[in-house]
């Protein structure tokens, strides 16, 4: 009789790799004209797993992030790992932007995965273990192909393929 194959569906991040993302955005900040003598600062708060943005106008802090996700790409991280939370002002005229960093799929999007692969019609089983989807099939093919339809799906969730056997 054939093994059962499987992977699972997450939204984990490599947080190494988004902190040496963070830090190749700070070395290109420093190193670029257009923020020559401004204030722009990356803050990672691991523990809340927020990401503050802070610069001196709108258009510094959409370079900021612009550098940050680019950065975040090179690294393999998806740029949907950044959700944003508020914008505030701070001294000296300064704005600060606060990120949410998404790094677990929800109840709601689980229960969007799980429907999508059984409209499928194929012999694998989806099934929903925490935060993260787990799919089992005899044919690798029939996996292979459930990973291309859920990459198309449009979710919030940076969708992360592993722990294939």
């Amino acid at each position: 009789m054939a093994k059962d194959h499987y992977f699972d569906i997450t939204a984990k991040l490599d947080m190494m790799e988004m902190k040496n993302a963070i830090v190749m955005a700070e070395k290109e900040v420093a190193t670029r004209f257009d923020f020559k003598g401004i204030k722009a600062e990356i803050n990672l708060n691991e523990q809340a797993k927020t990401l503050s943005l802070s610069s001196s106008s709108d258009q510094k802090i959409d370079a900021l992030k612009d550098i940050l996700i680019s950065k975040l790409i090179k690294r393999g991280i998806a740029g949907k790992a950044l959700e944003e939370v508020k914008t505030e002002g701070i001294s000296g005229g300064n704005t600060k932007v606060i990120y949410r960093i998404v790094d677990t799929i929800d109840k709601a999007e689980a229960k969007e995965i799980v429907k999508a692969i059984k409209a499928m019609k194929l012999k694998v089983t989806p099934s929903i273990q925490g935060d993260e989807v787990r799919v089992s099939g005899k044919k690798i093919d029939d996996l292979q192909a459930v990973m291309a339809e859920v990459k198309k799906l449009d979710l919030k969730a940076p969708l992360v393929f592993g722990n294939f056997k």
